[in-house]
């Protein structure tokens, strides 16, 4: 029938044979998204005079380490497989097995850490980084297909996914979910960044990711730890989107120095008459 035909289909093996190589998916996958999300971070740093593309890059690979020690360490210590019991899988992970939110925590500090040291400031590396983020994990995110894990639950949608061990049963593609809404994410900072400039965009990030996780998570029939009805990262998400969500609307209240009317104090020393008079810039 018309499901079967347009049903998306996995694939027979995680593992691309090229001659006497072998390549893991999973890892090709996030090796792609890396570079993809470095190359925009660049390129967005240099066009804003934030840094070089030496530099971003520099701090970037910082991160992109300790984003993925900290991702299997999130994975290692809270998937319900409990696989902190088993030592010897801690650094497999082309077998699958990173958590985004300690991978994002870890990476973002650590590049933040180095960006510092090389002389860039946090706030720029924030605004370049924003949507570089959602582009490395909207392409990182097809390592699971590769994989066939991280599904959702069963659907007779035409899109449904097909899954070796559960022939002719379809299932929520939630690796395209996440990706494609990551993209979208990704596009729209760019485009509301270029128009309007937006304060604490990075905060925009992490409140649109965690919308999004929120829901496709539901999604999800993987083991997981759950508690209070929801799985342990709706809970992540719910309290990243709050803390970002909170971040913006405190930056929201602060009001610009450049917003606010000279007072008669601020103005009385000044001649505006005088073409020598020096002009009174806002503190920034």
């Amino acid at each position: 029938g018309l499901r079967v035909i347009v049903s998306i289909p996995s694939p027979s093996s995680g593992v691309l044979e090229l001659g006497p190589l072998s390549i893991h998916a999973y890892g090709l996958m996030i090796a792609i998204g890396v570079v993809a999300g470095i190359w925009l971070l660049g390129r967005r740093a240099e066009r804003a005079g934030t840094a070089t593309r030496e530099q971003m890059s520099s701090a970037a690979m910082w991160g992109v380490v300790a984003g993925i020690l900290g991702a299997r360490l999130y994975y290692v210590i809270t998937d319900a497989s409990e696989p902190w019991r088993e030592p010897a899988k801690w650094l497999r992970i082309w077998e699958g097995g990173l958590g985004v939110p300690g991978g994002l925590l870890a990476g973002v500090l650590v590049g933040l850490w180095r960006a510092r040291r090389l002389g860039i400031t946090v706030s720029g590396v924030l605004t370049a980084v924003a949507p570089a983020l959602p582009l490395a994990q909207a392409i990182g995110r097809w390592g699971n297909w590769w994989n066939q894990e991280l599904y959702g639950r069963e659907t007779t949608l035409p899109w449904g996914l097909e899954i070796d061990k559960y022939p002719g049963t379809l299932f929520h593609p939630t690796f395209l979910y996440e990706s494609l809404w990551n993209l979208a994410l990704c596009g729209a900072l760019i485009l509301a960044d270029r128009k309007w400039k937006p304060r604490g965009l990075f905060a925009w990030y992490v409140l649109g990711y965690a919308v999004g996780r929120f829901w496709i998570e539901g999604l999800r029939i993987d083991a997981a730890n759950s508690g209070g009805g929801l799985r342990l990262n709706q809970w992540t998400a719910i309290v990243a989107g709050v803390l970002a969500l909170a971040s913006l609307v405190v930056g929201r209240r602060r009001v610009p120095s450049d917003s606010c009317p000279p007072t008669a104090s601020s103005t009385s020393s000044v001649n505006p008459e005088s073409p020598s008079s020096p002009s009174i810039d806002p503190i920034d």
